[in-house]
């Protein structure tokens, strides 16, 4: 596969990717957060790449504060009318992530699927990201972040992966640069009761992924602290052998 544009994650969002599996999953993931950083219920949230609101109107839902950012302004869109439906205690600010300007307001701090770490254009532009958390949280402040795991990469890959929801079938094509360590990602689409077509993948998107150490080195510089990686939602330790890798961390007081 050829990879994208470099600016590929402003202009590839639909309101379709509902529809994709791990969607379904909202509530659990929501649930373990809570329990994994002992929410109260009292934090304000800040969710990062919050895509169309699915944790943070869940969140908002048991009575939480949270405020979304997202740079495709459908999803934006979306989740303001939901919280404006419910009536719910959430706000949604079309933007960059790089651009914002919170300064030591948030206790905790989201970057769910992706949350968009590792799409920017390099390295410096990447960094940015992981600024904006330390910046955005209060001291004693806590992140919590959900994203493929850089060590499975370097060893897994190039695969495909068949995923299947409720509604359909995903394949996904995974490609792998070492050198830059970037994924090239490419997925197709397929909802029950349709035809299969014979895939072809002709472009994907890049996303620098990191590793575990890479995040615990790069977090600590910014005064941040890895407390705790889990492979998964239900509380699995992490190994080199998982994809999906979730990190919590701490800003220092």
């Amino acid at each position: 596969m050829r990879k994208m544009e470099d600016d590929w994650y402003r202009k590839i969002w639909t309101l379709d990717i509902q529809d994709q599996s791990w969607v379904e999953d909202t509530k659990r993931q929501v649930d373990f957060i809570i329990k994994t950083l002992k929410l109260t219920g009292n934090e304000r949230i800040l969710d990062l790449a919050c895509g169309f609101g699915r944790h943070s109107l869940e969140l908002a839902r048991r009575g939480f504060e949270v405020i979304g950012v997202d740079i495709t302004a459908e999803y934006v869109a979306y989740a303001s009318e939901q919280a404006e439906k419910e009536n719910l205690n959430a706000k949604f600010h079309c933007a960059d992530i790089r651009r914002l300007t919170f300064q030591n307001e948030f206790d905790v701090v989201l970057n769910m699927a992706d949350g968009a770490v590792g799409y920017l254009e390099n390295d410096s532009e990447n960094r940015k990201i992981f600024e904006t958390i330390s910046a955005a949280l209060k001291p004693g402040g806590r992140h919590f972040m959900d994203i493929m795991n850089g060590d499975y990469a370097r060893t897994h890959f190039p695969c495909k992966m068949w995923d299947s929801g409720e509604k359909g079938l995903t394949l996904s094509q995974f490609e792998w640069d070492d050198a830059s360590k970037t994924l090239i990602y490419g997925q197709k689409d397929y909802r029950f009761g349709d035809i299969l077509s014979k895939p072809e993948f002709l472009e994907g998107n890049p996303i620098r992924l990191y590793t575990l150490n890479e995040i615990t080195s790069d977090f600590a510089a910014l005064g941040m602290q890895v407390k705790q990686s889990f492979a998964d939602f239900s509380g699995k330790k992490l190994t080199e052998n998982d994809i999906q890798m979730i990190v919590c961390s701490e800003k220092r007081s």
